[in-house]
């Protein structure tokens, strides 16, 4: 009998018993219940089902359990809470940046990991980071603004 999956979810050590080969956003939302990376294309071109690996997003639907093993998996959720938001959570809120809101929390990893390595992030930079994430609402200028808002409020808090 396999003893299981051992990872790191948003900073808790946890053992996983699914099949090592099971895709890591079925783990996340079948087997411990977090909803926010969300199932999109299936073949991690649309970046709503991105998390943070050891801090570099991912698409968690065409990434298997087994490859996360011992790793620092990080979802939407483990980002921040509605008390203490992350940065880019507080600032995609503030600039009104989400519409329908499918993408968004996959741009909000793509856009927390960008700042964590590049805090202050020219508009070529933020594009770039952001644009393995599709968005068909056209809300492109407000996502831009709000993670320099982001950034922003990242320096001021230092």
């Amino acid at each position: 009998m396999e003893a299981g999956t051992r990872l790191t979810v948003n900073g808790a050590g946890l053992t996983v018993n699914a099949v090592p080969e099971t895709m890591l956003l079925d783990v996340l939302r079948g087997e411990l219940g977090l909803k926010a990376a969300r199932f999109g294309c299936g073949e991690g071109l649309c970046g709503a089902c991105r998390v943070l690996v050891d801090g570099h997003p991912v698409a968690s639907c065409n990434t298997p359990l087994w490859s996360v093993a011992g790793r620092a998996v990080t979802t939407p959720e483990g980002l921040g809470t509605a008390d203490a938001p992350h940065p880019v959570q507080a600032a995609l809120i503030a600039e009104q940046a989400a519409q329908c809101g499918y993408c968004i929390s996959g741009i909000v990893v793509s856009a927390a990991a960008l700042l964590a390595r590049s805090p202050d992030p020219d508009d070529a930079a933020i594009r770039a980071a952001l644009d393995p994430n599709l968005c068909r609402c056209g809300a492109h200028n407000r996502i831009l603004r709000a993670v320099r808002r982001a950034a922003a409020m990242r320096d001021r808090a230092a």
